[in-house]
Order: structure tokens, then sequence, then C-alpha cells
């Protein structure tokens, strides 16, 4: 079977991805920005399940050096460039997010595009087409691109447009090596490891009370199970090169009180601080204007986002989970890791 190099193998999705690629009798190689976390990567996918464990590899390699991915890519038949920062709380400056995203995308394909590689799937985000705009817009689709300067637009979301604007302009200057990003929603599901990452920091700030209303802001959601098999389709599926496909679950957005008020119906005592009050809309407006991490709350107040997955459907085969199902599969995970304190 084919040779895949994961980048960023400690992380959520791409955890997913290497065991989905393993089951499917794939090499996988992956990476690690410290030799030292090679150890915790196994131990997290052979708790979530993992099979053929001796058919992963795993290299250091840094996003901001250009030190071992030569290393990572020679002989990859396919690379799912995965990784990139995902700050949580404030951040003091963007171009420490922004950097090692854009210049670690660059440095992941011209690596990739030296060692020969075939086909590269780079992890986007919606924070890349959905945020910024005005309101109404309309359904979302893959033609839309988050304006920079927009509206609620946070270092994550800057981060997430210029590393795949590069990547594209990068895909075009350079034959030989075909594109496809995969551009998620709020990104749920069941924990790998010790570590909480992704919209899962939600479900856990829910649970463990440290949320202490609910702002009101809807939350389209998708299965990291789901992202990881569209990014394991889109190596291979006829009419994905050169694609973006956006992802998301078969239910509406839905609101964050509906997703506190699941967890309480569902778990019962585990969520007994999950809030039940809501935060006034002026609360938040006015948290904004002293808070940068409450702004992209605050510019999307009562608006529902409309996000179109045909493509991926159609192209990728995705059929997703509700996401009912993501939201108490990440809750049911933490608490038997006790990442949350009930």
């Amino acid at each position: 079977m084919s040779l895949v190099l994961v980048t960023g193998g400690s992380g959520f999705i791409a955890g997913h991805c290497i065991l989905q690629l393993l089951e499917r009798g794939h090499r996988v190689r992956t990476t690690v920005r410290w030799s030292s976390r090679e150890a915790g990567v196994r131990a997290a996918l052979a708790r979530a399940g993992m099979t053929r464990g001796d058919a992963l590899d795993v290299l250091e390699a840094d996003l901001m050096k250009d030190d071992g991915w030569a290393a990572a890519t020679r002989g990859a038949d396919f690379v799912l460039h995965v990784a990139s920062p995902v700050p949580i709380g404030r951040v003091k400056d963007d171009d420490d997010v922004i950097v090692p995203a854009r210049d670690g995308a660059l440095r992941v394909l011209r690596a990739a595009h030296d060692a020969g590689v075939k086909q590269c799937v780079l992890t986007s985000a919606f924070h890349a087409a959905g945020f910024g705009h005005a309101h109404p817009h309309g359904v979302f689709t893959e033609d839309d691109w988050s304006p920079l300067d927009g509206p609620g637009v946070d270092a994550y979301g800057k981060s997430k447009i210029l590393s795949e604007r590069a990547a594209w302009d990068f895909a075009r200057s350079h034959s030989g090596l075909e594109l496809t990003t995969i551009l998620p929603v709020a990104v749920m599901g069941p924990v790998m490891g010790e570590n909480v990452s992704g919209a899962n920091h939600i479900v856990q700030r829910i649970l463990d009370g440290r949320m202490p209303g609910y702002p009101n802001l809807y939350v389209p959601i998708v299965d990291v199970r789901d992202v990881a098999a569209a990014h394991v389709a889109a190596m291979t599926a006829d009419g994905a090169a050169g694609e973006r496909f956006l992802l998301a679950g078969d239910a509406p957005a839905m609101a964050m009180k509906q997703i506190g008020a699941l967890l309480r119906e569902h778990f019962g005592e585990a969520a007994r601080k999950a809030p039940t009050r809501t935060i006034p809309d002026l609360v938040v407006r006015l948290a904004a204007r002293v808070n940068p991490e409450f702004r992209s709350v605050a510019a999307d107040l009562n608006v529902v986002k409309d996000v179109c997955t045909d493509k991926a459907r159609r192209i990728l085969g995705v059929r997703p989970r509700p996401s009912r199902e993501a939201i108490l599969a990440a809750a049911e995970s933490m608490l038997a890791r006790s990442l949350v304190t009930p």
C-alpha cells in the first residue's frame, strides 16, 4: 500500500487520520516537533485502537525549521498536512500564529514537491471561508473566502486564510504536485491522548463549569472521524485534486445553549456544572471591547451559518455523522480520561 506522511502526529485530527490510514492498510509516517513526544503519540493511538502499529514511523520535524522535512517526505506517495498552531486564549501577537501556519505549509509543500509526492491534502478551516462577512450572507460554499479584515476574524482565522492562500499560490506555480484543501467547521469528537483541542474545548468548558453562561452563538459542528475520512478520501478520489471541500455535520448549526442542554440531558450528574443561563448580547459586546477573545463571538451573535457540503458528499463520498454524535463522543472520551472535573 501507499506510504502517507501525516504532519503533526500528536494533533487531534492528525491522530484520527493516522488511525484510519493504518486500518486501510497504508504505511504511515508522521512528524512530531520533538522526538520525545513519540512515546506519547504511540500510547494515545494504541488506547484509541490503533492496528498495525509496526507500520507507523515517527520522525522529528518542526514547522519553523527546514531540518527533517526532506527525510519526512522522502518516498511518500501522499502528504496530509494537518499540523498548524491552534492558540488557546489570548494571542499577544498575530504573527505567533500566522507565521508558523503559513511558512510551515510552504515548507511542507516545498519538501513534498522536491520529493516527487503525488498529492498533498492540506487542513484548512471554515475560518478561511465563513468568517468576517456581512450578515446575512446566504449559503457558504467553496467559492467563499473570508476577508482578512472582516469583523470577528482573529489570529487563528488569519492564519488559516493566509496559509491556504499561500498553499494554492505554491501549487499553481509548481507543476507535478496536486493540492486539495479541507475546510471543516467546528471539529468535535473522541479525544485522543490527554490533550483537548479544537472545538472540544467548548464541551470541556461546559462540563467543568468554566463557561458561566451561553452567548447567543450558533456553532456548525462536524465529527473528527468524518474529517479524517475526508482527508483519506481526498488522496485518491477522482475530481478531488485542485479543489476545496467544506465539511459540516448533517444538522444545522447548534445554539450553544442546545449543546449544554444535550450534555445535561445525556450525562445527568456528570454534567451538573453545565450552565443553564444565557449571556445577554450587550454583555458579550461590551466584553469584546476589552477582551479580543470575545470579538469573534460578538461578530456572529444570533447568526446561523448555512454550509453547503454537496461537493464533499459527491466527490469524497463523505456521509457525516449527526452533530449530536460528535458532541456526545467528545464528552464521553473526556469523562473517561478524567479530562474534566464534573
